[in-house]
Parts: C-alpha cells; structure tokens; sequence
C-alpha cells in the first residue's frame, strides 16, 4: 500500500488581475511524483456559504492536470473583478479504474481579484465607439446640485467645487470607481435646441461653464467607462485631467487616452467649437477643483427626475452592447 497524499500547505497566491491568478503550494517530492490532477475549490465570499466539499467522491469546480507550480487560474466565466473569493487545494492521483485518490484539503485562503486593466477598458471603449452615433454641437459643461451645496461651496470652500470620490456606479471592475477624486459634470445638450436640457437628476440648481475653460490645450482626455441601468440609454463616462496633474498621473495609467480633436465622443474643434456623442449620455469627470466664478448659477425651469440618477447605480450584466464578457 503507497502511504496517502499529503493535504498541500504553504499556499500562495500571486500576479492576481481581474479574471486570474497564480497559485502554488507545498508538498513532499514522493507526492509531487505522484499527482497528476489538482482539485481548486473556490468560492465567492460575501455572506454565501463556501462550497466546500466533505467528501472525496464529489467532483471540485475546477480540475486541472497536475502542472509545474505556480499555476495559472484563469477564467472570466467564472472570476469576476473586484470580487472576493476564498480558495483551497486538494491533490489527487487518478486510478487505473478512472477514481481518484485524493489528500486532505489544504488550509482555506482568501483573496480579492482586481480591477480592470487597460486592456479591458480599451474594449469598452470599443464597444462605446459603436453605438456614439453623429456628434452635436455645445458649448457649455454643466453640473446640477441643490441650493444647499452651492450654499456649502460658498461659504465653506471659498468658492470652490472640490473634487470629491466617484461612487461605485458603472462598470463592477473600474479601475476609476471609488478610486478616482474629480468634480462630476454633464455637456449633452438637446438635439432641437443646442441646449443643456430643462430637467435634472441631480437639483434643480445648474452652474454652467463655457466648455473651453475645462476642455483645452491644457488638458487631456481619457475614456473612462461604459454602462446602462436597466434601461436603452447608455452612459460613457469621460476624464478631463489637467497636464501633469495627479489625476493625470493617476489616469495615464489606468485609462486610455483620446484624441481631443478626433474621437466619437467628445471633440474640440477650431475657433471654439465643442461636439459630443448624440446617442451616449456622457458623465464628464474633472480632476481638479472648479471656481465657481468660472461661470453662472442659475435654477432650471424643468423637474428633478430622481428616476434618472446614476448615483452608485449598478450595471446592467445582462446587457450584450455594453458588456465585454461574462455580465461585467
């Protein structure tokens, strides 16, 4: 009789990324000889019960053939960014009647995928690319809010729109949620007046800025996101970062960068004039605080649809125009 398989021990992860990790551990060389099949148990955390398995004649999620450790897990179907899941490894060798004799499981590990690489938010931008539609004229960003915060802006920030923490809203790997500080702005205008429209999400009181103040030479332009709600309007999420600024630091390696005068979703042209997306509702991020001097309060005419607010709203996974795979 060959003496059992040592349960692994010892197990690190490493080189973790949205959809993969390596993992490797411990055991005696007489059972690496041995082995020919690793058994994954993995788990998403959160309140879920754990999966994992009391006995050996159940068949783990994931089986692979025995490598050279660190192995490679890799999957979107069934990692998820941003996510935590818990792990732990059994060892196995397979019989000549096609049964497994298997270790122990090995001590239970818990980890946290990560965000979006600029791989990934390149596809987005891919996919937004293909549903911009034409381009509209404007000539002004826009940001609603209550009397109550300009109120504060005034009185307590000197007149400063300070940047604040995006929410989670969006995309569940963003690298920019709950990551990035900016001021959170609107420039889409309605295509029968070249207006910013009368109704608001966000308060009935709108500061309005002359777009060349925020969108110039001076800055740059990264695309940052690409969502729906549950619904047929889908939203874009764009950067302005001023040159040489932390949020341009921040972005430059996070997101990809457009070509101000030449890209489907927000554009500046010669002698002052601005273009956005038509069929793209674009949420307008700026990294740095905005002077409220820069342009003019004035209350809207229309309502406050709260309905529409995207406020850490949750991306629709079912949705095939706007997801890069797997409900992500």
């Amino acid at each position: 009789m060959e003496p059992p398989l040592t349960a692994p021990h010892g197990i690190q992860i490493s080189d973790i990324t949205c959809d993969s990790f390596r993992v490797s551990w411990e055991m005696p060389p007489y059972d690496a000889r041995r082995v020919t099949h690793y058994f994954i148990d993995l788990n998403k955390t959160g309140g879920q019960k754990e999966n994992k398995f009391k006995h050996r004649d159940v068949p783990t999620k994931l089986v692979a053939k025995a490598v050279v450790l660190p192995m490679t897990v890799r999957g979107h179907w069934f990692l998820s960014p941003r996510t935590e899941y818990t792990l732990a490894v059994q060892t196995a060798m397979k019989r000549s009647d096609g049964e497994y004799t298997v270790s122990g499981w090995s001590e239970t590990l818990r980890f946290c995928t990560g965000d979006y690489a600029m791989e990934q938010v390149k596809q987005l931008q891919e996919k937004a690319e293909g549903i911009a539609g034409r381009m509209l004229s404007f000539q002004v960003f826009y940001r609603n809010q209550t009397a109550e915060y300009f109120q504060h802006v005034r009185d307590k920030w000197g007149g400063l729109m300070l940047p604040s923490l995006k929410d989670q809203s969006g995309s569940h790997g963003s690298p920019i949620s709950g990551t990035l500080h900016g001021v959170f702005f609107s420039c889409n205008t309605e295509f029968n007046t070249g207006l910013p429209p009368h109704d608001s999400p966000y308060g009935r009181w709108r500061v309005t800025i002359p777009a060349g103040y925020l969108f110039n030479e001076n800055t740059h332009l990264y695309f940052g996101d690409f969502y729906c709600m549950y619904s047929a309007y889908h939203y874009v999420v764009l950067v302005l970062a001023p040159r040489g600024s932390q949020g341009d630091a921040f972005c430059s390696a996070r997101l990809p960068l457009l070509d101000p005068q030449n890209n489907p979703f927000l554009t500046r042209g010669e002698q002052g004039s601005y273009w956005h997306a038509q069929d793209l509702i674009l949420e307008i991020i700026y990294t740095e605080p905005v002077p409220m001097g820069m342009g003019q309060l004035s209350e809207i005419k229309g309502h406050q649809l709260m309905s529409l607010s995207t406020a850490n709203a949750k991306k629709d996974p079912s949705c095939k125009v706007c997801n890069i795979f797997g409900g992500r």
